[in-house]
């Protein structure tokens, strides 16, 4: 057995797969075993993994299984107490995967830890140092931009950004993998919000970097396919994380939040859509209820829904002050 299990999902990757793994074969742990999962590319990607990149196991989905149902996929094939996730679209430096798992093993109470991501094309500014989430609704990347030098200290964050980070697997196991009804956008949210019900931390490990380009497999920052699970996704998040009594205390903030975003939205060309995802977001919320997904509320779960909540106001400020 492995002590780390990689995960890579890829939709059209060819571009970006090869920077990915050839960093990958430069890591100072050895230990690991690689699995893509292919989202049914028709780029000529899993051809090129196939011939150059013998180590590693390659899982071709067929279809379109969006970023939650590829990692699930690599999750319930991994051999390791460890999985970690990264994107296709990243360069990982030679102490990467050692420096994550040094990390997540510092503590059996940690569900996640999330690397320091950094521009690809400037390498000294923050991409993603961890992320939190706020009273607003909105979920944030710590950091965005800001000098690398900023973000060398490890330390708790609300959850960890998917594209780089490493997960124990128990855990996963207890609380249920990445909720397939998200497809893309903020599953990693999610699943960081409910390790954090379940009273596990998340952590930031800045000495594990890695190089991410961003928007790979959707194209650009802003765009239809984005604004649309996004928005539809962060009703969806609240609903099944949140109890009614909590919901309805935060009523006010969201109803600021989802405003601005709006207006930003709007003032982007996406207005439109970002509304409608909203919508689809209430009708996404009957889904879940209808399958179980919401969290179930625990008494013993009250004094995490407690700390959770205090996070919420402290990062709604955090968000407003940048």
């Amino acid at each position: 057995m492995s002590k780390v299990s990689i995960v890579i999902p890829n939709y059209n990757g060819i571009k970006y797969v090869e920077t990915c793994l050839d960093s990958l074969r430069k890591q100072t742990m050895r230990d690991v075993e690689i699995l893509l999962i292919d989202n049914g590319s028709a780029d000529g990607s899993m051809e090129l993994v196939r011939d150059k990149y013998p180590e590693v196991i390659l899982v071709e989905m067929g279809e379109n299984t969006g970023f939650c149902g590829a990692v699930n996929e690599g999750i319930k094939r991994s051999t390791s107490p460890y999985v970690l996730l990264l994107n296709n679209d990243t360069q990982a430096t030679e102490t990467f995967v050692e420096e994550l798992y040094d990390s997540i093993e510092k503590d059996d109470r940690i569900f996640s830890c999330s690397a320091k991501m950094l521009q690809y094309n400037d390498r000294n500014r923050i991409d993603d140092a961890g992320d939190f989430y706020c009273a607003l609704g909105w979920a944030f990347a710590r950091g965005k931009g800001a000098p690398s030098e900023k973000y060398d200290r490890e330390e708790d964050i609300f959850f960890s950004c998917a594209g780089a980070a490493i997960y124990r697997k128990r855990i996963l196991d207890e609380i249920g993998c990445f909720d397939e009804n998200h497809f893309a956008y903020l599953e990693d949210a999610d699943i960081g919000y409910r390790a954090r019900i379940y009273g596990y931390r998340n952590r930031y490990a800045p000495s594990a970097v890695v190089y991410h380009v961003g928007s790979a497999s959707s194209g650009s920052v802003y765009n239809l396919f984005k604004t649309r699970y996004s928005s539809r996704n962060s009703i969806y998040l609240i609903y099944k994380n949140m109890p009614l009594l909590q919901i309805l205390l935060n009523i006010p903030f969201f109803l600021a939040g989802f405003l601005v975003k709006s207006l930003f939205f709007l003032s982007k060309g996406f207005g439109k859509e970002y509304i409608l995802g909203i919508g689809r977001g209430f009708l996404l919320c009957r889904k879940g209820k209808n399958e179980g997904k919401k969290v179930p509320f625990r008494s013993g779960h009250l004094k995490n829904y407690g700390r959770i909540q205090l996070e919420l106001w402290i990062n709604m400020i955090r968000r407003l002050c940048r």
